[in-house]
């Protein structure tokens, strides 16, 4: 069976090196192919290329552009899509950042015969996965191989016919949007673990941030710690420095700043930041 692969995102990468190490060779792809390379396929590339490879399968993950539908009507077994939330929860391009900033307890992967809609088409099957304290790219990397094994799982029946898509519940659809550089602007008045899903949610990209001194401090990695501080005269952005941990008042609880990166500089621990800039302890962010 000829399948031809789309993804361009790292959430691909697992699922095409997965793909590949159960037997899916690449052949015609638009990119060459060498370690975590995961085009297969590019949209500007003529129509009349991608029928003359006369593909039976297309796999899509993560891949950025909406598939036309005169691609959709090529293959004879369709195009799945592998999408990292339990659709009809969290359609569009940020679902697993998603999950986590909105304090989700558990996500998944589910595989759906793709339509002209974003995320719209019937489910093949669906896998739940549990988040924990989990970091967008650490989270990102276990649905994509959770999402690879699960199409390894099905395509045997689905080629069978064994597999029944069933149609979403579309009024039940949730739909999330791309996070930008505004979003990740810490709001010191919100709880300590608001902030801390911010943090795991939107870092790497966008980065969250607040302002020092005129510049972007960035915050990389942080603690939350429910504490009795706000009880006192201090104020939401209060940075303190307390048996040696960078602490930051919240509206409720502390948070703990491990790492951070002061813009046009390299990243460092807060409490080496601290020795560098002084003033910082006391500063009110």
């Amino acid at each position: 069976m000829k399948l031809i692969f789309f993804g361009t995102s790292d959430f691909s990468k697992p699922v095409f090196e997965i793909l590949k190490k159960e037997g899916v060779k690449p052949r015609g792809g638009h990119a060459p192919l060498r370690g975590y390379s995961p085009t297969f396929w590019n949209l500007d590339n003529s129509l009349q290329d991608f029928k003359n490879l006369k593909p039976d399968l297309c796999v899509v993950a993560a891949y950025g552009r909406i598939i036309p539908k005169e691609y959709l009507e090529i293959p004879k077994y369709g195009f799945l899509n592998i999408h990292p939330s339990l659709l009809p929860k969290y359609r569009g391009p940020s679902p697993i950042q998603t999950a986590i900033l909105n304090g989700d307890k558990e996500t998944g992967v589910t595989i759906i015969l793709m339509d002209e809609k974003v995320d719209h088409g019937p489910i093949l099957k669906n896998q739940k996965s549990k988040i924990k304290n989990t970091k967008y790219k650490q989270l990102e990397r276990e649905l994509s191989k959770l999402g690879a094994e699960l199409l390894i799982e099905i395509l045997p029946k689905w080629v069978a016919k064994e597999l029944k898509p069933v149609e979403q519940n579309h009024s039940e659809a949730t739909f999330t949007k791309k996070f930008s550089w505004p979003d990740g602007k810490i709001d010191w008045s919100k709880t300590a673990e608001e902030i801390d899903r911010q943090i795991r949610a939107l870092n790497p990209e966008p980065g969250v941030w607040t302002k020092w001194e005129n510049k972007f401090l960035k915050i990389l990695e942080a603690e939350p710690i429910e504490s009795n501080l706000t009880m006192s005269n201090e104020k939401p952005g209060q940075v303190r420095l307390i048996e040696n941990e960078v602490i930051v008042v919240c509206g409720r609880g502390v948070l703990i700043l491990k790492q951070v990166q002061l813009e046009g500089r390299k990243i460092v621990p807060a409490r080496d930041f601290v020795l560098g800039h002084q003033s910082f302890a006391g500063h009110i962010l």
